[in-house]
């Protein structure tokens, strides 16, 4: 199943082919390591994503038609779910970002190594940039402040 973007289908390809939970983990923990420190006019309450047990702010920006995505988590695993996201939306135009469903996550096979919270705020950081693509479209010269809510 092709989620749309590339980067994400090869993302959801490397964690869904492996049947060990531990190398998912690793593969996780280590996206989280390469996410760039997310600046600090970016963490506030307008980019916090709702619905996470853990502090995770995602912001997405829009330069020339394509979508660059900055963010951060005060925990190490939702860091790097953030990071995949990151990874597998970056450059995408607003309407791809929207077009992506979320069935995608089932294939990285990470559902059974997350507590029902952390994959429930996996899903609410995808939302969230989803309804900042939404916003980005609608009005362009605008960062995605108010987008999800």
């Amino acid at each position: 199943m092709s989620t749309g973007s590339a980067a994400l289908d090869r993302i959801v390809e490397r964690l869904g082919s492996t049947s060990d939970p531990k190398r998912r983990y690793e593969y996780v923990l280590w996206l989280a390591k390469k996410l760039e420190p997310l600046p600090e006019p970016f963490r506030q309450e307008a980019y916090k994503v709702r619905g996470c047990v853990s502090q995770v702010h995602v912001v997405g920006q829009l330069q020339e038609g394509r979508l660059h995505w900055q963010g951060d988590s005060d925990a190490a695993i939702t860091k790097g779910l953030l990071a995949l996201l990151i990874a597998g939306l970056e450059g995408l135009t607003p309407a791809e970002v929207m077009a992506i469903d979320p069935a995608f996550i089932a294939g990285t096979g990470l559902q059974g190594s997350l507590t029902p919270s952390r994959a429930n705020g996996f899903l609410n950081i995808f939302k969230m940039m989803q309804a900042q693509a939404r916003s980005l479209l609608v009005d362009p010269a605008v960062p995605a402040t108010k987008a999800a809510g």
